[in-house]
């Protein structure tokens, strides 16, 4: 199980001076609230219980366990490298792509832009809307089915920012339409726990993922 850490210290003195300058902070801690106040959080953030058999450890990303939910991952076929986590359940799947971000700074405007690019070049069309954590990207491109009939696939791309990290979670059936907090995909997205290492990573590089004996590959 992932607990959320507690804050530690003692807490700050309160200056009786600067009461209204307070409201007016907390007003607007109100009015935008934390989008990751409940997840997916940082390995700092969270206590790991040793001996914690539901956790699911891919290297840069924790995931929890849940009955219903398959976790897959996606292999590139030429390196043998895994380049994303899936977590498929019965209403959809979540893509998970975990990004190297620099201390004190967002790399998903620069990401978004890039990724209008990319859908743009496939014939699609990619349009920036408000999702869970900020801005977010509507894509709509042709695809393949597997019987070989064309058909138009619609995914919702969300950018979540963290200390130094970028979680990039694409969703696909119905969590991209139908956004629900208690929905059992939209949970397992905020369990997430993000790795980010102490070593040195450009920002915008992959952070890297392992592939665990009991995780089933899909090759690229």
């Amino acid at each position: 199980m992932f607990r959320r850490r507690k804050a530690e210290g003692p807490e700050d003195p309160v200056d009786t001076d600067d009461t209204a300058a307070e409201a007016e902070t907390l007003e607007d801690d109100d009015e935008y609230p934390d989008p990751r106040a409940n997840g997916p959080w940082d390995v700092s953030e969270v206590t790991l219980e040793e001996d914690d058999e539901d956790r699911v450890d891919l290297g840069s990303l924790l995931l929890r366990a849940r009955e219903g939910i398959d976790v897959q991952l996606q292999v590139d076929e030429s390196s043998g490298e895994v380049v994303a986590v899936i977590l498929a359940g019965a209403e959809g799947a979540i893509e998970l792509r975990a990004f190297a971000a620099p201390r004190n700074g967002d790399i998903w405007d620069g990401v978004r832009r890039g990724l209008a690019g990319e859908v743009a070049q496939m014939g699609g069309t990619a349009t920036e809307t408000d999702g869970p954590y900020g801005p977010a990207v509507d894509v709509s491109v042709m695809v393949q089915l597997p019987d070989g009939t064309p058909a138009q696939q619609q995914s919702k791309v969300l950018g979540i920012a963290g200390p130094r990290w970028l979680l990039r979670a694409t969703l696909f059936g119905r969590p991209a339409f139908e956004y629900d907090e208690h929905g059992d995909l939209e949970q397992a997205l905020r369990d997430v726990v993000v790795v980010r290492g102490s070593g040195p990573v450009p920002p915008g590089d992959a952070l890297p993922l392992v592939l665990p004996p009991s995780a089933r590959r899909t090759e690229m």
